[in-house]
């Protein structure tokens, strides 16, 4: 048994009591691994007794789970209707530029500051009432 292979029984091991254990049995193992591909998901399949095509209709279903592992730093940007209207749209092209490929500017839709927005989360970390240059300085320090 590999490595791999013992990890992924570890994860599902640990969550498959669990009602609905497949969604945190997958962000353990996308934890841990840093994706979740083809051969995590036939693990993940085998161990919690369901379809192959079932974990495979999950994993592609959420954006939060990756088949490959980028190991570039994550900067969250909330563009959902309250942070665009609190004016979002004009300062993430300040992001992206600040990012160039070192860091990942990943648009999410809620990150449940509503009335403080524009956000950004990096790890659990979240911003508030950001502007351009503010949040060009946390891309470029993550």
């Amino acid at each position: 048994m590999s490595t791999k292979e013992q990890k992924i029984g570890e994860i599902v091991a640990e969550h498959h009591r669990r009602e609905g254990a497949l969604l945190p049995v997958l962000h353990a193992v996308q934890a841990e691994f840093g994706c979740v591909d083809a051969q995590s998901e036939a693990l993940v399949a085998k161990g919690l007794n369901l379809s192959r095509a079932d974990v495979h209709g999950v994993v592609s279903f959420y954006h939060d789970f990756h088949d490959q592992p980028d190991l570039r730093p994550v900067v969250q940007v909330c563009r959902a209707e309250a942070c665009k209207a609190r004016g979002v749209e004009q300062i993430i092209d300040q992001a992206t530029a600040a990012a160039g490929d070192r860091v990942k500017v990943q648009t999410v839709y809620c990150l449940g500051l509503c009335s403080s927005g524009p956000a950004a989360r990096v790890g659990d970390r979240l911003h508030a009432r950001l502007d351009g240059p503010a949040l060009a300085q946390i891309v470029e320090n993550a």
